[in-house]
C-alpha cells in the first residue's frame, strides 16, 4: 500500500503489486481522478525536510523507491503534471544541448558537428561529454565555490585549474550510476544557493539527513540536471526513452481519432510545423502561403469572435451577459482564483519550464484585474488582463483595447491558436487534481 498526495494535500491511499513501475501507477491515478489522460501525469518524490524532488521515470518501481526512505520521515508521493517530461524527444535536441556545453570523448566523434553529435547520442546511448561551470557547496562549509565540471560516461569531474581538460587536471566527483538527480524546492531557504536553478545529487545509500548530498547550482541557460538525468537513463537502457515516445504518439493519434466529446477543449499540444493558415471561403480550401494575408485572415477571424458576443451570451434578463462573461473562467481548469506570483512561479516551475505552459489568476494589484502567467524560454512572465466598457459591452483585453475578448475564456482560446503580444502561443495550462 502506498499513499500518493496531490498538491492540495489531499491524500489517497492505493494498493500496487510489487514492481508496479511509476506509469502504471499513474495511469490508475487518472482513472480513479477522472482526469485527462496525457502523458504528462507523473508521480514525484518528494523529501520535504531535505527541500529535494524528483520525477520517478517510467519504469521505476514505486514500491522500491519508497523501501529506500527512512522509517518516519515525510517523505511521500505526489501525483501531478509535469510537462518537460519529454521535452527531450519532442523539441529540437540542439536548443537543449547548447554548443558550448557539447562535444565528444570519442577519437571516431571528433569531426562530428554538433548536430550529429546530439543525434548520434539520442539514436545509440553514446554520451557526449558535457562541460561548464556550476556552482558546488563545499562540505560542512555555506561557501559556494565556482567550477568547470565535465560530465562523462564514467562520472563527473571538475577540473583543478581552470578551463583544462588535461586529464592531470581532472578531478573524479561522483558516480551517476549510484545515485539519483533531484532538484531543490527551496534552494535559497535551505542551503543559501546563488541562483534559483539548484539541483543535487543524491546517493542511493544517503537515506536521510544532508550528509552524502551534493549541491550544485547552475546559470539559467544550463540544463545540467537534465543532462546527468538522461544521460544516466540512456546509458542504462538506451532504447527506454525513445520506445516510451513511439507509445506516447501512438497513444495520442488513436485518441486523437476516437475524441469527438473533447474535440472542444484546449488540450492539444501541436507542433507549430503542423499548423498553416488556410481559407474557407471559396468552394474549397487552399493555404495561404502568404504571411501578410495569413496575418490579415487572423485579425479578421479575431473580429469575428468579438461579433459573435451578442449570439453568445443573448439572454433575455438585461446585465446577466455581462455578469456570466465574469464569472464564466472560474469554471475553467487554467483559473487559479487568487494565489500569489510566488505561488504562481513555484507550481509552473512544478509542473514544467516548457514554452506555452501559463495560467490565469486574479491580480493582487488590481482588484479588477487578471493576470496571465507564461512561461517562456524557462523564465515566467506576467500579462496584466483588464476588464473595460464600451457602449455597455464588457470585454478584456492585454494591449488597452487593440485586441479585445467577450470573457477570458474566449482570450485563451483565441491565443492558444494565435500568439498575439505574447511571445509564444499557449500550450499547456497547469492544473491540480483533488485525489
Amino acid at each position: 500500500v502506498i499513499k500518493v498526495f496531490s498538491e492540495d494535500g489531499t491524500c489517497r491511499s492505493m494498493e500496487v503489486t510489487a514492481g508496479a513501475p511509476a506509469r502504471h501507477v499513474c495511469e490508475m491515478l487518472v482513472q480513479k481522478t477522472h482526469a485527462l489522460h496525457d502523458d504528462s501525469w507523473s508521480l514525484v518524490e518528494l523529501h520535504q525536510h531535505l527541500g529535494l524532488e524528483r520525477c520517478l521515470e517510467d519504469h521505476e518501481s514505486v514500491v522500491e523507491v519508497q523501501a529506500t526512505w527512512p522509517i518516519g520521515g515525510d517523505s511521500r508521493f505526489v501525483f501531478r503534471k509535469n510537462f518537460a517530461k519529454y521535452e527531450l524527444f519532442k523539441s529540437s535536441p540542439q536548443s537543449l544541448f547548447p554548443e558550448v556545453m557539447v562535444s565528444s570523448c570519442l577519437d571516431a566523434n571528433k569531426g562530428m558537428s554538433h548536430s550529429e553529435l546530439i543525434q548520434n547520442f539520442l539514436n545509440s546511448g553514446s554520451c557526449p561529454e558535457i562541460q561548464g561551470f556550476l556552482h558546488l557547496k563545499e562540505v560542512g562549509r555555506k561557501v559556494w565555490k565556482r567550477f568547470y565540471f565535465s560530465l562523462r560516461r564514467s562520472g563527473l569531474y571538475y577540473s583543478t585549474k581552470g578551463t583544462s581538460k588535461d586529464p592531470r587536471h581532472l578531478q573524479y566527483f561522483a558516480d551517476l550510476n549510484e545515485s539519483n538527480v533531484y532538484f531543490l524546492t527551496h534552494g535559497k531557504k535551505h542551503y543559501g544557493t546563488p541562483t534559483d536553478f539548484s539541483f543535487c545529487i543524491k546517493p542511493y545509500k544517503a537515506r536521510s539527513g544532508t550528509k552524502g548530498l551534493k549541491l550544485f547550482c547552475s546559470d539559467p541557460a544550463a540544463k545540467w540536471s537534465c543532462f546527468a538525468k538522461k544521460k544516466k537513463l540512456l546509458h542504462q537502457n538506451p532504447n527506454f526513452p525513445l520506445k516510451n515516445q513511439f507509445r506516447a504518439v501512438r497513444r495520442a493519434r488513436l485518441s486523437q481519432q476516437g475524441r469527438s466529446i473533447s474535440c472542444f477543449l484546449p488540450q492539444r499540444s501541436m507542433s507549430d510545423n503542423t499548423l498553416v493558415a488556410m481559407d474557407f471561403s471559396g468552394c474549397t480550401g487552399r493555404v495561404i502561403e502568404n504571411p501578410n494575408e495569413a496575418l490579415t485572415v487572423a485579425l479578421e477571424e479575431a473580429y469575428s469572435w468579438r461579433k459573435k458576443t451578442s449570439h453568445r451570451y443573448s439572454l433575455p434578463t438585461p446585465g446577466q451577459g455581462s455578469l456570466l462573461s465574469t464569472t464564466i473562467h472560474r469554471t475553467q481548469p487554467w483559473f487559479h482564483g487568487r494565489i500569489s506570483r510566488e505561488d504562481t512561479q513555484r507550481l509552473i516551475i512544478q509542473q514544467g519550464l516548457v514554452d506555452g505552459v501559463f495560467l490565469v489568476r486574479e491580480s493582487q494589484r488590481n482588484p479588477k484585474g487578471y493576470v496571465l502567467s507564461l512561461c517562456h524560454q524557462q523564465k515566467v512572465k506576467h500579462y496584466l488582463i483588464l476588464p473595460s466598457e464600451e457602449e455597455g459591452q464588457l470585454y478584456f483585453t492585454m494591449d488597452d483595447g487593440q485586441t479585445r475578448f467577450a470573457d477570458l475564456i474566449q482570450l485563451v482560446e483565441f491565443h492558444q491558436i494565435n500568439r498575439g503580444i505574447l511571445p509564444c502561443k499557449l500550450r499547456h495550462y497547469c492544473t491540480c487534481v483533488a485525489l
